[in-house]
């Protein structure tokens, strides 16, 4: 039998990033923790945390904290239908999912919100590219993810989602000073453009479908989407903007496609572990019928 009061206080130092947190949580010493962790890693034969600021678990420690999720939702689970068996007070167990970031701006949101707000249960949400969101699940980070791969991970159902549409704009000025010439391989590789982190390719693809080849492009980095319109709008650079998140702006003229009619759709799945709960059955409906109203159909 796993030692689940171990695995729990693993599960714990990963997510509040600290022993000292984790001790808290669990109303105990941080020794205590250090000693319950320190047992199941000598049980386990290797580290199942990297110890810094914050602390990181190993490729093991990843699966066992995966593992500790799955058993709280089942807990959970049975909870529902065998109340006796609750805890005293509030016991509620963490869903861990990975999402990109516009997907989270813009349809997402609605739909986790709305599933929370009836359930009991504690979101854990991360934020990643759409093509590195299937890693987390590979490595047992989460039990879910909104992701632009279509094959499923091992031990996960995929569902298609639909395409997210985005728009290559920038404010009219900006155009008129970078493009006044027109877009191709040279002016795009001179006019300053907008990335979300360094795992954002959106506009490298858009440019390399125009142009028919690689164009090394010059980029201003804003890890939030909100940021990117707000830059555009602004003259800071140009960038792919989800459609849906620009409407307005368009329709008002305060941002204007570089290349009229020339979108880029994205398709998203929904990958979720096998037989994980109930719970996250709920969810996958939720995000299901969300994606529904927001997305492109394929």
């Amino acid at each position: 039998m796993l030692d689940y009061a171990s695995l729990s206080a693993l599960a714990h130092v990963v997510r509040e990033g600290s022993f000292e947190r984790a001790a808290r949580a669990l109303n105990v010493t941080p020794s205590a923790v250090s000693q319950r962790i320190r047992l199941l890693e000598e049980r386990v034969g290797c580290a199942l945390v990297v110890r810094g600021t914050p602390c990181v678990p190993t490729d093991t420690g990843r699966r066992l904290c995966q593992h500790v999720d799955r058993v709280r939702l089942l807990e959970q689970d049975l909870h529902e239908t065998l109340p006796a068996l609750a805890p005293e007070g509030p016991a509620r167990a963490t869903l861990p999912v990975a999402v990109n970031a516009d997907s989270l701006a813009t349809w997402f949101a609605p739909a986790l919100a709305s599933f929370a707000a009836e359930s009991p249960v504690l979101m854990h949400v991360a934020v990643d590219d759409e093509g590195h969101t299937a890693q987390w699940l590979r490595n047992g980070a989460v039990l879910a993810a909104v992701t632009d791969a279509a094959h499923p991970a091992a031990g996960c159902n995929s569902h298609p989602l639909g395409a997210m549409r985005y728009r290559a704009t920038a404010s009219p000025a900006f155009v008129e000073r970078h493009f006044a010439e027109g877009v191709g391989a040279g002016s795009l590789a001179r006019a300053p453009s907008l990335v979300f982190n360094s795992k954002d390719e959106l506009q490298a693809r858009w440019a390399r479908r125009q142009c028919h080849r690689h164009v090394e492009l010059p980029h201003h980095t804003l890890p939030s989407p909100q940021a990117f319109v707000t830059a555009a709008l602004a003259g800071m650079g140009w960038g792919l903007q989800p459609e849906v998140l620009i409407r307005a702006e368009l329709q008002a003229g305060s941002l204007v496609e570089l290349v009229p009619g020339s979108p880029l759709d994205v398709p998203l799945y929904w990958q979720q572990a096998r037989a994980a709960s109930a719970w996250l059955d709920g969810l996958t409906q939720r995000v299901l019928a969300g994606a529904r109203t927001a997305l492109r159909r394929p």
